[in-house]
């Protein structure tokens, strides 16, 4: 099976690691031209679990920009059947630049045999894309695997989770005997590549539910500086926690949003399991990178503003996190 992973953060690195040992055929497309040659030449180091690393060498790897039009071998010959391509950028990476790179990847499948996998967080990406890619089918997918980029070709596994995939609402084109047969040969490999996978044909609330965990412990953590497990240890943390709990929850059950019932003890819970896990928002504000908040709380906001709902408490974080310095620090 080929897959082409778009990006090659944390989570590409991983999935693209883990499902090349497994036996597909992977390229990884990287947005800088130093780390697909960094790739090419060493391979994935993987940083298993157990403490233990392991260099995977059979992964290709490509700089997005040098695409070329169609996808061939190594000896210039075109590739034949069908592909996934796995988009593990960044919300805030998605840009009307990858868009095109993302239109080109798909029309350039020998006989139209692609489909899209968005592993994103937060809210508005996937319509973004479907206006872009209207006859491409187009998947959405939940994983809670933890992962973090030590360096430009290793990653480290930092937590067991799982990972649920669907096609995305109103998607018409995704209807296809042969698909679905595609769908389940890529849960199967997957599976045996080590993820914990299931299909599922509600993904729309699984990905309010992570929004809702994403939207309570993504931007206090980054707020406070401060690690999963040390998020609710302090009461005045924790009493901020739960009021943009129950707001957020407000909102996205007045959206029609089918949400668990017991979503703050699961919160709860991931801050006990993943206690010693920076969050990517305060990894990225750390780096002095551009963070996701704009999709995750302001996402809410936006659609407090639909329903008109109050949101006071998601318009405040994410006006804080957007006013914090874009300056590396030494934590990083």
């Amino acid at each position: 099976m080929r897959i082409d992973v778009i990006g090659g953060g944390s989570i590409g690195l991983l999935y693209g690691a883990k499902l090349a040992d497994a036996g597909a055929e992977v390229t990884i497309w990287t947005r800088s031209k130093e780390q697909s040659e960094l790739l090419s030449a060493q391979g994935i180091l993987l940083q298993v679990m157990d403490g233990t690393s392991k260099r995977i060498e059979r992964v290709n790897s490509n700089w997005i920009d040098c695409f070329s039009g169609r996808f061939v071998d190594k000896a210039g010959q075109p590739h034949n059947g069908f592909r996934w391509i796995l988009l593990t950028v960044k919300q805030t990476d998605i840009n009307d630049r990858l868009l095109d790179q993302l239109n080109a990847f798909t029309a350039s499948s020998s006989d139209g045999a692609a489909a899209v996998i968005c592993l994103q967080n937060g809210i508005g990406h996937l319509d973004r894309i479907k206006k872009k890619l209207p006859d491409t089918p187009l998947f959405a997918a939940v994983t809670t695997e933890g992962a973090k980029r030590i360096d430009g070709r290793t990653v480290q596994h930092t937590g067991k989770g799982q990972l649920w995939l669907g096609e995305w609402s109103g998607n018409k084109s995704n209807r296809d005997e042969s698909l679905e047969i595609s769908q389940k040969m890529l849960i199967s490999l997957l599976q045996s590549a080590g993820f914990t996978s299931f299909l599922s044909n509600d993904m729309e609330n699984r990905i309010f539910a992570k929004l809702l965990i994403n939207a309570v412990i993504n931007p206090l953590t980054a707020m406070f500086d401060v690690t999963n497990g040390e998020l609710p240890m302090h009461p005045t943390r924790k009493s901020l926690m739960t009021a943009l709990y129950a707001e957020t929850e407000l909102i996205l059950r007045k959206a029609g949003m089918k949400l668990p019932h017991d979503g703050w003890q699961q919160i709860i819970e991931i801050c006990r399991q993943t206690s010693g896990n920076v969050s990517s928002m305060l990894s990225d504000v750390r780096a002095g990178r551009t963070t996701e908040i704009d999709a995750i709380n302001g996402g809410i906001v936006r659609l407090a503003e639909q329903f008109d709902i109050p949101a006071p408490i998601n318009r405040a974080v994410t006006a804080l996190i957007q006013a914090l310095p874009m300056e590396p620090d030494m934590k990083e």
